[in-house]
């Protein structure tokens, strides 16, 4: 009896180990999410200060700057409702907006010797790397909630408490963003 009484204690403390496994990866995954639209945010907040630095230097280029100012509004309506997928669509507007002013600046010598401008760009990297950053923990994590809430035996705890699977991150799983062409296989040449 004393044997079974044993086993019986060491199943659950299994089960009980399982079970805040679980809760502590869930709570992880949306602190990933708040992370995000904190970095988002802080992108948010930052990133005008800067631009309005840079105006002097580029009153020409309004476009890039109504268009940094549009990802701006689109990272904080998506931080407001914390909604991950707009973040993501936000981050993206970003990305595409910082392209286009890296073009700018290389196309434009004097702007681009401006200690302000590399300021500029080097804040734009910089939260584009925590944002990214930020990302990737919140696929993780996901990931390992997931696994956990499929696998056995902690699939069994998870159905006993409800534990659903996470959705982390929503990405198309079709189109030109999942396939390799053959050029983008081969070894960059850098020539100074």
């Amino acid at each position: 009896m004393l044997v079974f009484l044993a086993v019986l204690a060491i199943i659950a403390l299994y089960f009980l180990s399982i079970y805040n496994r679980l809760v502590t990866l869930r709570t992880r995954i949306r602190a990933s999410i708040q992370e995000i639209g904190n970095q988002l945010k802080r992108q948010a907040e930052l990133i005008p200060n800067l631009v309005e630095s840079v105006k002097g230097y580029m009153k020409h280029e309004k476009e890039i700057f109504k268009s940094l100012t549009d990802a701006r509004k689109a990272i904080m309506e998506a931080t407001s409702k914390n909604d991950p997928q707009m973040m993501v669509e936000a981050s993206d507007m970003l990305t595409k907006t910082i392209g286009g002013f890296r073009a700018l600046m290389e196309s434009t010598p004097e702007i681009k010797a401006s200690e302000t401008v590399n300021r500029l760009m080097e804040e734009l990297r910089d939260t584009a790397d925590k944002v990214m950053y930020a990302r990737r923990t919140l696929i993780d994590l996901s990931a390992d909630y997931n696994v956990n809430v499929v696998t056995f035996p902690s699939n069994i705890v998870a159905n006993i408490f409800g534990f659903k699977e996470e959705k982390g991150l929503v990405t198309p799983m079709e189109g030109a963003h999942v396939e390799v062409k053959s050029a983008e296989t081969e070894t960059p040449k850098v020539s100074l």
